[in-house]
């Protein structure tokens, strides 16, 4: 028996420990018999099998029952054998409250939920290596039913005021990928089929307008884009659903919906207003993209080669959004509007959709540095699938794709990376990652990797943003708890043309 002072130990639980047949640790207390070479029953999965790492502790100690100690959505059983352990002399008792009948009763429902129900979790990463592709596109797909699948950036809006000019009284979002212009399209990847099949359980929509609206009717195409997304969610009810919080993406994930979100790409669409900011917030825009390829008054896009990054006025924009609850999107903005809103914000940020720039130098992309700072502020950074971004040419693979999923997960962390493919967005995509269906696939191919644990695969594919999501509502709430009022601060005019300032 363990070397352990067994001074009030309960008399029944000793006496169980003397005659127990099997090897059990008994929660530490040890065993008598621990000679004898009785196979375990199937043992509960630990915490160390499910995220891969030592436990901590438990916070309640039971003679009982085995000890659970809480993990954010998810409850797991502390990591002690469990065993058949009747003895003739337990056997001869009519007591169904001792530790023998306990043991006996957890053992008959691992034994039994392990058989019928799969649990998933309980398989180690050397377990799934030996998996076939069907094998782990079935656990996948388990996974998915329970955690969200959230992608970060999808363009469908704007292909449907391309190709639909935004009538979608008559679209028919089931239908589209047979029907041209959508089947002809190399930027179509996306309809309701291929989200279902894909597992996709939240969408963050885009709506984006483009560089030359700047200055002239940003900020009204953007509301068009707005209303084409709210539109088109309405027009399915039994598919999609607006989600406005974390909390209602894993709600409406639940009710077996894909949740679906509104992000507005490129800061010229507010035309420098805050007011236009709280007006897209307030009708349900969850992420402003700080600046698409272009520069605003505020701040340089990703094609500028300056120093400069934020204005006085764009580090406002970024702490508005902190007070609105509004994550701030740092996909196609400079190295230095990166950085600078990185070094305000006070809640985490994004990249939507970026990859890692030491894989492919793309300006989209994201350095080591940046990617190290994402870490320190809590953010995440969204892979996204188009070749150019990932292979820095024509011929990217799924291949290509993992290994940016795992140098920002080397270099930031699992906690954060994510998924933004930026389907609709993109005219090249990798080999077997064609459309929004693949996902699966995908997280299958990184399940036969054991680096890669099932509860790994959950952070990627849902639980690093919905952190994200949460952490950046809490800021909102800690803010409005001290008053905080709107910023009201006015934006850069725009510099009058030449003809204009001389005769004024």
């Amino acid at each position: 028996m363990a070397q352990r002072a067994c001074e009030g130990l309960d008399p029944e639980l000793l006496q169980h420990i003397r005659e127990c047949p099997c090897p059990c640790d008994h929660m530490g207390y040890g065993n008598f018999l621990d000679y004898q070479q009785i196979p375990p029953c199937p043992r509960y999965p630990s915490r160390e099998t499910i995220f891969n790492t030592v436990p901590q502790p438990p916070t309640r100690r039971d003679h009982y029952y085995h000890d659970v100690i809480r993990n954010d959505h998810f409850y797991y059983p502390y990591e002690y054998d469990s065993c058949s352990c009747s003895t003739t002399s337990d056997s001869s008792r009519n007591n169904f409250r001792g530790p023998w009948c306990v043991c006996l009763m957890v053992c008959v429902v691992i034994a039994t939920l392990t058989a019928g129900l799969g649990l998933p979790l309980a398989l180690s990463p050397n377990d799934l290596k030996e998996f076939s592709q069907e094998e782990r596109l079935e656990l996948v797909k388990k996974l998915l039913k329970d955690t969200p699948l959230i992608d970060g950036h999808n363009d469908l809006p704007w292909n449907l005021r391309k190709f639909e000019h935004n009538f979608l009284n008559k679209l028919n979002l089931t239908k589209i990928k047979s029907q041209p212009p959508w089947s002809t399209s190399k930027w179509s990847h996306t309809d309701l089929p291929r989200l279902k099949a894909g597992g996709v359980g939240a969408q963050f929509w885009s709506a984006y307008v483009p560089c030359q609206s700047q200055y002239k009717d940003a900020v009204q195409i953007t509301l068009e884009q707005i209303d084409a997304i709210g539109r088109f969610v309405q027009k399915e009810p039994l598919t999609l659903e607006m989600a406005r919080t974390a909390d209602e993406i894993t709600q409406v994930h639940k009710r077996g919906k894909i949740a679906s979100l509104i992000g507005v790409e490129g800061g010229h669409a507010l035309g420098n207003s805050l007011a236009v900011l709280r007006t897209f917030y307030n009708l349900g825009a969850r992420y402003l993209t700080i600046t698409h390829s272009c520069d605003t008054a505020w701040a340089t896009g990703q094609d500028t080669i300056t120093r400069d990054g934020l204005s006085d006025f764009g580090k406002i924009v970024v702490k508005e959004m902190n007070r609105l609850g509004m994550i701030v999107d740092l996909s196609h903005s400079s190295v230095y509007t990166a950085k600078s809103a990185i070094n305000v914000s006070s809640a985490p940020v994004i990249f939507s959709h970026s990859a890692a720039y030491s894989l492919c130098n793309s300006s989209r992309n994201v350095p080591d540095d940046i990617l190290k700072m994402v870490a320190r502020n809590g953010g995440v950074v969204m892979v996204n699938f188009y070749s150019y971004h990932v292979a820095c040419n024509v011929n990217a693979s799924m291949s290509d794709v993992i290994k940016h999923i795992n140098h920002i997960r080397k270099v930031a962390g699992i906690e954060h990376v994510g998924i933004g493919a930026g389907y609709d967005g993109i005219n090249v995509t990798p080999s077997r990652l064609n459309d929004v269906s693949r996902y699966p696939y995908l997280f299958a191919e990184l399940l036969a990797d054991p680096g890669w644990s099932q509860q790994d695969i959950l952070a990627l594919a849902g639980l690093n943003f919905l952190r994200v999501f949460h952490r950046v509502e809490e800021i909102r709430d800690e803010w409005k708890k001290m008053d905080l009022p709107p910023f009201e601060d006015l934006g850069p005019r725009r510099d009058l043309p030449e003809c204009i300032s001389k005769n004024s």
